[in-house]
């Protein structure tokens, strides 16, 4: 289909109503057109298709989206509207219950979790072999892409063996299916973008609950993560500057790229847009705003077809915003040992270094430099996963 003539005719018709003063019409315009349902990340060429959550009962997000004309890929990321997906508060470490014993060193383990009103029930946490109560450790949060889970994102990354090497810790949060029925972090949701509500709330909570139960350096605490979780691990590096330390963005989104469903769509096309080009965009928070800005590293192929490369230009502009004096980009050009070229740019400024920027040519929705045994990789790039550790390990919170 032709994604633009759809979207134009859609937001032509939504605006004409908003402009009569027709809001409720307008929304269930939206709604109608796109069947207010969710999808997940596009399936690698040649590789078997990953597992799929049950959807909601009633007719199928699938089944609605072909009739409203509109293809699998196109609606990556997105959850069904209307479901029941209300925030949590934010709950004291106080309040819960006692930290039930660490887990052993060189184990990756399943974690029940519990907190109240959040969907989640449970991460994975990976600790590295010779790890000891006397040594604080860095850790990394990683959060998994659409129709994955943890130990799929683990296989697929080869975190735990480059974190093994680096005595850190690993943790993978699971998004719930009745969360998202695609597995899909809620990126795009208002009620999901601010400090102490939401799904930021309830991930930062298994942060605090790992950091209560092995020894962790609180000056070395990251996040990164692939698609829409890329797209979380920005919204979490602007809203919890005080605990993480850097960020690591693979083929995501800018934090406050969109407010919306339809808003979604588009900045998955072909970037955000200014709050105040759309009727429908609100400036509570600002579009495209990473806040404080931590040392970011992002990796995006410039053949993206699901979430375009001018949302890691974004990301990276985000982050120059904060520079106090003059910033020249340092490129570099290469390889990888598969033979995908790629475009470094190291940005600093003041001898800070703001941002890290891969452009892997020819690269897709991917995971650089994955494991083919993991879904969303493409084993020929560079290692996204050895640079990022690499980066954060440089950049302690200061």
């Amino acid at each position: 289909m032709d994604w633009n003539h759809n979207l134009q005719h859609i937001l032509g018709n939504a605006t004409d109503l908003v402009r009569k003063g027709q809001l409720a019409d307008a929304t269930r315009a939206i709604q109608q057109a796109l069947g207010g349902a969710g999808g997940g990340q596009g399936a690698k060429p040649g590789s078997p298709p990953p597992a799929t959550p049950a959807a909601p009962a009633g007719p199928s997000w699938r089944n609605r989206y072909a009739q409203a004309g509109i293809e699998d890929a196109e609606v990556i990321d997105l959850v069904e509207e209307g479901a029941d997906t209300a925030p949590a508060a934010e709950a004291p470490l106080r309040s819960r219950p006692a930290p039930s014993p660490a887990q052993p060193p060189g184990h990756f383990t399943r974690v029940a979790f519990s907190r109240a009103g959040a969907p989640q029930d449970h991460y994975y946490l990976y600790v590295p072999p010779g790890a000891d109560a006397a040594t604080p450790m860095p850790l990394v949060l990683m959060l998994h892409g659409c129709t994955q889970d943890p130990k799929d994102f683990a296989t697929g990354t080869g975190m735990n063996e480059a974190a093994g090497a680096a005595r850190a810790l690993v943790l993978y949060p699971a998004q719930s299916a009745s969360a998202n029925p695609k597995a899909c972090w809620n990126w795009f949701r208002p009620e999901d973008q601010r400090r102490g509500n939401g799904e930021p709330a309830t991930l930062v909570a298994m942060v605090r609950e790992v950091m209560a139960r092995h020894p962790v350096d609180e000056r070395r605490v990251y996040v990164a993560g692939l698609s829409a979780g890329g797209a979380m691990a920005a919204l979490l590096a602007r809203e919890y500057p005080d605990l993480f330390a850097a960020v690591g963005v693979h083929s995501g989104l800018a934090a406050g790229a969109a407010q919306n469903v339809m808003a979604a769509l588009s900045a998955m096309k072909t970037g955000a847009k200014a709050a105040s080009t759309s009727p429908f965009a609100t400036t509570t928070p600002p579009v495209i705003q990473l806040g404080t800005a931590l040392p970011l590293i992002v990796f995006h192929g410039d053949a993206d077809a699901t979430v375009h490369a001018r949302n890691g230009e974004q990301l990276v502009e985000t982050a120059l915003a904060a520079a106090e004096s003059e910033v020249r980009p340092a490129v570099t050009t290469g390889r990888s040992a598969q033979g995908q070229g790629y475009t470094r740019k190291l940005y600093q400024s003041g001898g800070t270094t703001l941002a890290e920027h891969w452009v892997l040519h020819g690269g897709g929705h991917a995971w650089a430099g994955g494991d083919a045994r993991g879904s969303h990789t493409d084993p020929r790039g560079v290692s996204a996963t050895e640079e990022m550790l690499r980066f954060f390990l440089a950049h302690p919170r200061c």
